[in-house]
């Protein structure tokens, strides 16, 4: 089903970063573990199948990304019964909530963050294009140029990051969305090369996004348990506050917006040995489990699955050096083993944590899927 390349950035990125040292322990490792994710990709494919609406979407219609995410799912497995119908079905219901303004969501005056129009924008740009389909060019290139418009260039804080939905005419931005935002910007460039003569090309100020989310990440003043990892914006502590021994405060790193910050780093173009990647990995190690998001317990727990999976994947990163001489993290096969004993008997995932909708079970089951084809090489 996914047909086109990635854009020529990343694809040269991976080159680059290939061949490292960082490999797996068998030769046949991979096919072995993409046998076993295979199997649990295929169960959580046929729970969408059989809970999908008869409009093509999924969950809470109101907001396409969550529609969107199991369609990217869906195009990364490499076999499922009735895909297509499925991936059709939910390209239909994107494609009727796309904007005049090219953006993809549902308006909703009055919310508080309107209808999270970046946010939905981005996935459901990203799913789109892992379709293939030649058909949504247009819609595909539309969105690029409504996300790229929405990067926040003020001379404040917030500058060169993303958030939730520009109308708010308000300075905000995050890590969760700059990611999402970034990975959908690279991921589809290519699509550029299709762009009419007639029309300016859409793209992302690299440099800001760079200058954004590096000031994201703790230094080392920060204290040994912090440093290198990443919290979400410039001022909200979601994961609380830490004092250093020179009663200075800073926001606490946690677990799954590191590896969002991994990734941003990682699409706009920071090598490998930069001291922003190797310590990010370091925390990474440090703070290694699969029992929870580490610094928010149970909060996030999926997503954290997701974004560990997708950033790892993307950096060719197989195992994460561990410091001390330890025995290196096969986080693949742990990750993959963790996600199989949680897979429901009905081949769905759920979170008892409502914090960030994964009590949602279709937030959690698109998570986890895209989660086991990233770790298992089913997807990339």
């Amino acid at each position: 089903m996914r047909t086109w390349r990635m854009g020529f950035i990343v694809g040269s990125m991976l080159l680059a970063w290939a061949g490292t040292g960082w490999s797996e322990s068998a030769a046949d490792a991979p096919a072995a573990r993409a046998v076993r994710a295979q199997a649990a990709v295929t169960r959580g494919l046929e729970w969408l199948r059989l809970n999908q609406a008869t409009n093509g979407a999924w969950s809470n219609a109101q907001f396409p990304a969550l529609t969107a995410l199991p369609l990217w799912a869906i195009c990364g497995a490499s076999t499922a019964s009735n895909r297509q119908a499925m991936a059709d079905k939910a390209t239909a219901y994107i494609l009727s909530c796309v904007q005049t303004n090219g953006g993809i969501y549902i308006d909703q005056p009055g919310r508080k963050g309107g209808g999270l129009a970046n946010y939905n924008t981005a996935i459901c740009l990203t799913a789109l294009h892992a379709t293939g389909r030649r058909d949504l060019v247009p819609v595909i290139l539309q969105a690029r140029t409504f996300i790229a418009g929405s990067q926040h260039l003020g001379d404040d804080v917030y500058s060169g990051g993303f958030g939730y939905d520009r109308e708010t005419k308000r300075a905000y931005t995050d890590l969760l969305n700059t990611h999402f935002a970034v990975e959908a910007m690279r991921r589809t460039q290519d699509v550029e090369d299709l762009r009419p003569a007639s029309q300016p090309h859409a793209n992302v100020d690299w440099a800001a996004a760079r200058r954004y989310v590096s000031k994201l990440q703790n230094p080392p003043a920060a204290g040994t348990n912090d440093v290198g990892g990443f919290f979400y914006n410039p001022d909200d502590p979601k994961a609380g506050t830490v004092t250093n021994a020179e009663g200075v405060v800073f926001l606490r790193s946690f677990g799954s917006i590191t590896y969002a910050g991994l990734l941003a780093l990682i699409y706009a173009d920071v090598t490998r040995d930069d001291p922003r990647i190797t310590s990010a990995v370091q925390f990474a190690a440090s703070h290694w489990t699969l029992q929870e998001n580490p610094g928010m317990g149970q909060q996030g727990l999926f997503f954290y699955f997701n974004v560990m999976s997708r950033a790892l994947a993307t950096a060719q990163v197989d195992t994460i050096p561990r410091p001390g001489g330890e025995p290196a993290i096969a986080w693949r096969d742990e990750l993959i083993d963790r996600l199989i004993a949680m897979q429901q008997p009905d081949g769905a995932w759920s979170n008892a944590n409502n914090r960030f909708w994964e009590n949602d079970t279709v937030l959690a089951t698109a998570y986890s899927l895209l989660a086991l084809e990233y770790a298992s090489g089913l997807s990339r």
